[in-house]
């Protein structure tokens, strides 16, 4: 049920930033935005929401969801898409929509899944509690010889 409640934040999401970008500063059909909205929900749901944010953390999925949005709609723009300049400033400014809300879709995901993995791997990292000290001395000859240039 959590899963269905984040695809279906996302969808609307997608649908949102897609009429803002492709339909209100330019002229797209209302398949296209749908169409858009579906493709990028579920690419963004596998690859980074289920793939990359248990392993690389939010900052950097958020990295990888804005270029994953931008290449959906460049890819696809210019399959259904007229113009050049809608495809350009349609793919910017819906990725960065995308991007920007999707900091809150992160924040729910890592506090309500449980199949993050976020709680396991954090074990397994370098604890800061840890005090390691370094040794100096001079070097030895291990056959009990001295240097002949000293």
């Amino acid at each position: 049920m959590e899963q269905a409640k984040v695809i279906i934040m996302k969808f609307i999401v997608c649908l949102i930033a897609f009429w803002i970008g492709l339909d209100l500063f330019f002229d797209a059909t209302i398949s296209d935005i749908v169409s858009f909205a579906v493709t990028t929900t579920v690419i963004t749901y596998i690859i980074a929401d289920r793939i990359l944010l248990p392993r690389i953390g939010k900052t950097n999925t958020l990295m990888a969801e804005f270029i994953l949005a931008y290449l959906v709609v460049w890819i696809f723009g210019s399959i259904l898409l007229d113009g050049y300049l809608q495809i350009a400033w349609g793919s910017v400014i819906s990725a960065g929509i995308i991007t920007a809300t999707e900091v809150f879709v992160h924040q729910y995901l890592l506090k309500h899944i449980k199949g993050t993995e976020k709680n396991q791997r954090q074990h397994r990292r370098f604890r800061p509690g840890f005090r390691y000290a370094t040794e100096f001395a001079e070097e030895q000859d291990p056959r009990g010889k001295k240097n002949k240039d000293e």
